[in-house]
């Protein structure tokens, strides 16, 4: 309730900054007032990697306990409305209230079936999409640009129930073909979701892949850029980290995004397991309290087979989304024996008089690329 109060502030202030050009301080929901050292060793969450005094819950100013404020992290710059934000952009995620900064830009086909098909062809004429390798798709692709970012781990507690700090994931570098490992705190931003701010502080952000991405430049705006280890990072990991599509249709005011990632392929008791990552995001985009309470997937392989998947909530969770607090993101994976395949499906959610209704998954192709020769290389330790 916390991170989405301010985050309703904090859209407010920005409209503001735009319209008068003043500037205006950003508060964060996370509290450092009670004296403990964040660099003291401390038994660590295996989930993200936090050490126990920063799993504390932090309540909003309405009911916060004594001694607990909200803490400046700096200043807001204006939205871009054209182009796109550079390496080193601070910025706060608008929906989900994390603090984050820019690696770098993907630039991804939107498949958006809420656009009415007059729209959607002039967005894709202008766009110039590839329409050979998307021809069979029902809805036509607008250009969109996306973020690569890093996530403050002092606000990954906080945002724990409403979404997932592991956003990138690899196959493992072994025989092993369904050995996975995860990157905590990486995850993929639309340009819409940027509040963009600037801070004096030359760490601003807290992750351990921070200081050996980006160093700090007062001479650059933004002040940070890229060292050589984000760019040969990027470069190597390139095939298993871009984002090509994103799909996105609405039912009965609950939106649903699928980002699939192609992973690569490995060999398996002579036959070859090819593996997609999804991420999904789930929007309340009315006024109605709803419960996810089931999925039901659909996945179609090219070898010819057709597997139904029906189960409770996802992740082990049944999300509640209400105004307080109104989407939540996870990532799963699924492997194919085949190079190529389609999914899609629904999810069954439930009102609060009891009564339920299915949500439509958009439907997504899992592709395979040219990237099959090697795994990937990590992250540098």
């Amino acid at each position: 309730m916390a991170a989405c109060a301010i985050r309703r502030g904090l859209l407010s202030t920005a409209s503001k900054y735009n319209q008068h050009k003043c500037t205006h301080r950003i508060l964060s929901a996370i509290d450092f007032s009670s004296g403990l050292d964040p660099k003291r060793a401390q038994p660590l969450c295996s989930a993200c990697r936090l050490s126990s005094f920063q799993q504390t819950r932090f309540m909003s100013s309405r009911n916060r306990p004594e001694g607990k404020i909200l803490e400046p992290v700096g200043v807001f710059e204006a939205l871009k409305q054209h182009g796109k934000y550079e390496t080193g952009q601070l910025f706060l995620h608008s929906v989900f209230g994390y603090r984050g900064i820019v690696l770098f830009p993907w630039h991804a086909r939107l498949y958006d079936r809420d656009v009415s098909p007059a729209a959607a062809a002039a967005a894709a004429a202008d766009s110039k999409p590839d329409s050979t390798a998307h021809g069979s798709k029902e809805v036509k692709g607008k250009m969109h640009t996306y973020y690569q970012v890093l996530i403050d781990t002092r606000d990954c507690p906080h945002i724990s129930q409403r979404s997932q700090t592991e956003a990138v994931t690899f196959l493992a570098n072994h025989d092993d073909s369904r050995a996975l490992y995860a990157i905590p705190g990486l995850d993929y931003v639309s340009h819409e979701d940027i509040l963009p701010y600037n801070s004096t502080e030359q760490v601003p952000i807290q992750h351990e892949l921070f200081e050996r991405f980006l160093m700090f430049n007062p001479s650059r705006n933004p002040p940070f850029t890229a060292r050589d280890t984000l760019r040969a990072w990027q470069e190597k990991n390139h095939p298993w980290l871009e984002l090509s599509d994103v799909h996105r249709e609405t039912t009965e005011n609950i939106r649903v995004t699928v980002i699939p990632f192609y992973m690569g392929m490995r060999e398996a008791q002579n036959s070859h397991v090819y593996w997609w990552r999804y991420c999904i995001r789930l929007e309340n985009l009315g006024n109605e309290v709803v419960q996810l309470r089931e999925r039901h997937w659909r996945i179609f392989s090219l070898s010819g087979t057709l597997e139904t998947v029906r189960g409770r909530g996802v992740v082990g969770k049944e999300p509640v989304l209400s105004n307080e607090q109104p989407a939540f993101q996870y990532s799963s994976h699924v492997s194919l024996q085949a190079p190529s395949g389609h999914m899609w499906g629904t999810f069954c959610f439930e009102r609060t008089d009891g009564s339920h209704f299915d949500v439509r998954i958009p439907p997504f192709s899992l592709e395979s690329n040219k990237y099959d020769k090697a795994p990937p290389t990590g992250y540098p330790l």
